[in-house]
């Protein structure tokens, strides 16, 4: 019997989408405001989706404490009230866009998780906005 539990998290991030090999002109054109030379925040609000059995010892699918602690220590304290392109390693070369943020996040929590689980993100940029990765 296979359940899904879910976690939301919010944090704060400064972004600037650009493609460096672009002009300026192409990169105004493709992401508009999003390419402010000074930068742009959101309030992200991401939801991290694990599925598996259910442990007849405990009843969880996996222990909660132990999700929220991975995503505050590997997640949330990486990017919260950071510029991704600025004071990140996994953006400095990577445009930080909805999409490539829940691939890095998703790889980031897959190789702490036990191999027995899915793992969804979705991530949400603004409340009407958002993206979802599941490693396929």
């Amino acid at each position: 019997m296979r359940v899904s539990v879910f976690r939301k998290e919010h944090f704060n991030a400064a972004h600037k989408l650009h493609n460096p090999n672009w002009s300026k002109e192409k990169n105004e054109a493709t992401f508009g405001k999003c390419n402010n030379e000074y930068y742009h925040g959101h309030n992200y609000d991401l939801h991290v989706k694990v599925t598996g059995e259910i442990d007849p010892e405990t009843g969880y699918v996996c222990d909660m404490k132990v999700l929220s602690d991975l995503i505050k220590e590997h997640v949330i304290d990486k990017f919260d009230h950071k510029n991704l392109n600025l004071d990140t390693d996994e953006f400095k070369n990577l445009n930080p866009t909805a999409e490539n943020m829940a691939v890095v996040i998703w790889n980031i929590l897959k190789e702490k998780l036990d191999s027995k689980y899915d793992l969804m993100i979705r991530l949400y940029e603004t409340e009407r906005n958002y993206v979802e990765y599941d490693g396929k």
